[in-house]
């Protein structure tokens, strides 16, 4: 969907002829296509010609006990290659299938596939297809070598089995059967849910698309028809209860896909997106659309809407325009959604809006990248000049503006931000001043007191250094660690502005300590607020950490596991200062001793376990209350917080490289480290490889805090000469390398353990 700017217009279609002169109508469709004729005894089977097939029911519910429901369910049928010896099509076979639970807002999901699929899929990351980001793309074929399948995608329990002379699927258990009556009958059980569902058809199947025909990008074009209103009844377990529901439904079929024979009419586009919209209006009318277009160039490859008249009869148009008022974004993807909306078909007089009945409808699944919106909302508008209202199903497919690990990670930085923005607000409220500033237990402690000034004064340092950005990888380090042990970060969302608030301060402190002036791009805190208040809102920002167990409802932790909470929350901050004093500190006494002796062990051990307090154990903490949130075992615990412990030193050694080499190969301050005369890692390795006279010669000119750029070019080269600034990196990648394959044994394979993988590989990697 596009960004609503007030000036909506229909979107372009491609023109029926093509460049090349080739009509719509002059294409070879394969025979088994309903070209003149739609016959639901035939067209509902599955179709030999089609490439990727899949059968596709929506429903809106009401349950015994009043409580409003939605469920969508896909079953996909995709040839992966031809057999060798027979030449016949090996088909792979996919389910998706989620709930809706209006009332609890929560998002059941359930997708399975078939083991065959996992070496279909091997093969495509081979190929360079899929995943563009080369570090995921290793993080995930690391996954599909060991022949898993990486949750919350699962393989089917058993077996599948296609009938091809009726629709009867059987999907290991989960199935769809077309009865006698015409009745669609749809059994899904799953691990948090399960459905026993009728669709009875309450109007006859309309064609999709131009007279059926969905446009491809490539020439795979598909043939596609539904039915938009069934009868729907049954029943629904939830939390172990099952209920009688009843409501009204929606069936689509759609078959087709590349063919070894087509002819390509139209101009290739490969990154491709749509949006989707099966609306049942409560005047008995429905409304379909969908736009597919080209990401790069913003094309549109196809749009088309379709009205169904309460007696059936059909029009439609060409001119479909959608947009977005209101966006959401995941705290599991960091993809962002729309919440609210609108769909305009000027041609059919359509003008209506969109709202999410609640907004975490997120399908996570590797089926689609990294995952997709599909859920249910409310609509309300105009349709040929007439208000109406009803319900929607709605899908946002395609639109991944975090398929690379930079683009993952600026997504994660902007949650973060807003989380702080959102935990310190620049006018609290009078419940928000009292979190903040004294306590609910207490209310009187801020009598007489304007909230607005106690947030300016304490807090206006800490959201001027956080809105200009930053890495966020360690409010991130937690999140991930919850979900990669089998928890539910979303209940643990709130951590991300808290860990970050708590890591702004100590940069504040920091720039006060060393006497710097600039922060991220600007002037450094206490140059605006002075020292005095920077101090001051930088300690204060050390006690949010007290608000981690203030979302207690939604993490349900019990007493120890709240209290083991803040014991690893002091623990890593106690861990924190004392090694910025001893960064402070520096240590000159040690690099005189390597300069005498040639003996380097005592330098380079100081300097890691400096790193390892600094920046180590503060991760490795937050690393171990993720595990605490996401349930997870002792072992898990240990396992992923000596990971992020060397994660940590890894991160501020490749600092130590990337000061001397650049990143990327650009240096914006040549060799600042060398220029304020401090011993880091590579001159810790380096010195001992020296003869006597240069290493003497060489912190001699450490210690007269050159700032010439040809003296500190100099003393960068002579490091490489020795490959202090090689080794430095192998031992980055060493530490990351043993400490992950000590824990990879313990986590089970998923799309978090995927992402935080190719996370490891992206800290030791920053230079190229």
């Amino acid at each position: 969907m596009r960004e609503a700017n007030g000036t909506a217009s229909p979107a372009p279609v491609p023109a029926p002829v093509s460049e090349g002169g080739i009509a719509v109508t002059d294409v070879a469709y394969p025979p088994d296509w309903p070209m003149e004729g739609l016959n639901l005894d035939f067209h509902d089977l599955p179709h030999a010609s089609s490439i990727i097939e899949w059968w596709y029911l929506n429903a809106h519910l009401k349950a015994e006990d009043g409580r409003p429901l939605g469920l969508f369910c896909s079953f996909f049928r995709v040839i992966l290659k031809k057999d060798e010896k027979t030449e016949k099509p090996v088909y792979g076979h996919l389910l998706a299938w989620a709930v809706s639970d209006t009332t609890t807002k929560r998002y059941l999901s359930e997708s399975r596939v078939e083991g065959h699929t996992v070496e279909w899929g091997l093969d495509r990351l081979r190929k360079g297809e899929g995943v563009r980001d080369p570090r995921i793309r290793r993080a995930l074929e690391e996954i599909l070598v060991r022949g898993s399948v990486p949750l919350p995608d699962r393989r089917f329990d058993g077996p599948v089995n296609v009938a091809l002379d009726r629709l009867e699927l059987d999907y290991s258990g989960t199935t769809l059967r077309k009865e006698g009556d015409g009745t669609y009958h749809v059994h899904l059980q799953g691990e948090k849910a399960a459905c026993d569902l009728r669709f009875r058809p309450l109007k006859a199947p309309v064609r999709h698309g131009h007279d059926g025909v969905v446009y491809g990008p490539e020439g795979d074009d598909m043939f596609y028809y539904f039915i938009p209103r069934h009868a729907v009844e049954g029943e629904v377990t939830l939390d172990g209860k099952s209920q009688k529901v009843t409501g009204e439904g929606w069936y689509d079929h759609e078959f087709g896909g590349q063919r070894e024979d087509k002819k390509r009419y139209r101009p290739a586009a490969r990154d491709t997106a749509w949006n989707w919209f099966a609306v049942q209006l409560k005047d008995g009318r429905e409304i379909t659309a969908a736009v597919l277009e080209e990401l790069s160039s913003r094309r549109v490859l196809d749009s088309m809407a379709v009205l169904v008249e309460k007696d059936g009869t059909t029009s439609r148009s060409p001119g479909v325009s959608e947009g977005v008022t209101r966006w959401w974004q995941s705290v599991r993807s960091f993809e962002r959604y729309p919440a609210e909306g609108f769909l305009k078909v000027p041609g059919l007089g359509i003008d209506i809006e969109l709202w999410a009945t609640f907004e975490d409808q997120e399908f996570v699944t590797l089926m689609s990248k990294p995952s997709f919106w599909e859920g249910q909302a409310t609509v309300k508008g105009r349709v040929g000049g007439l208000p109406v209202e009803g319900m929607c199903y709605f899908e946002h497919s395609g639109y991944s503006t975090t398929e690379t690990l930079p683009d993952f990670f600026n997504a994660v930085g902007r949650v973060v931000r807003r989380s702080v923005y959102d935990l310190l607000p620049e006018r609290p409220t009078k419940e928000q001043a009292l979190e903040l500033f004294a306590s609910r237990d207490h209310p009187h402690m801020l009598d007489g007191l304007e909230y607005d000034r106690l947030s300016r004064h304490v807090f206006d340092p800490v959201r001027e250094i956080a809105k200009r950005g930053g890495k966020a990888w360690r409010s991130y380090a937690a999140l991930a660690c919850c979900d990669v042990v089998g928890g539910d970060s979303r209940r643990a969302a709130r951590w991300l502005g808290l860990l970050e608030i708590l890591h702004t301060g100590s940069l504040i402190v920091d720039d006060v300590e060393d006497r710097s002036t600039v922060r991220r791009g600007g002037p450094a805190a206490h140059v605006i607020y002075g020292e005095a208040i920077a101090i001051n809102s930088a300690s204060a920002a050390y006690f949010m950490g007290q608000g981690l167990g203030s979302d207690s409802e939604r993490m349900e932790p019990t007493s120890d596991e709240k209290l083991r909470v803040y014991d690893l929350y002091f623990e890593g901050m106690r861990a924190a200062h004392a090694g910025q004093a001893l960064d402070i500190a520096g240590c000159d006494d040690l690099v005189d001793e390597v300069v005498r002796t040639g003996d380097g062990r005592r330098l380079e051990a100081h300097i890691l376990g400096v790193h390892r307090l600094k920046t180590g154990a503060p991760v490795a903490g937050l690393a171990r209350m993720g595990v605490v949130a996401g349930k997870g075992s002792r072992a898990q615990e240990d396992g992923l917080a000596h990971f992020f412990e060397n994660l940590g030193i890894a991160f501020q050694i490749v600092d130590d490289v990337l000061n001397l080499r650049g990143f990327e190969g650009k240096l914006k301050n040549l060799g600042e480290d060398l220029s304020e005369g401090k011993a880091t890692l590579p001159v810790a390795k380096a010195l001992p490889r020296m003869d006597p006279d240069a290493r003497t010669a060489f912190v001699h000119l450490l210690r007269e805090h050159t700032k010439d750029a040809r003296v500190l070019r100099g003393m960068i080269d002579s490091l490489e000469r020795v490959h202090a600034l090689d080794d430095c990196l192998t031992q980055a990648k060493d530490l990351i390398e043993d400490s992950w394959a000590a824990v990879q044994p313990m986590l089970p394979d998923s799309i978090a353990k995927m992402m935080l993988r190719a996370f490891s590989w992206y800290v030791i990697e920053r230079q190229y």
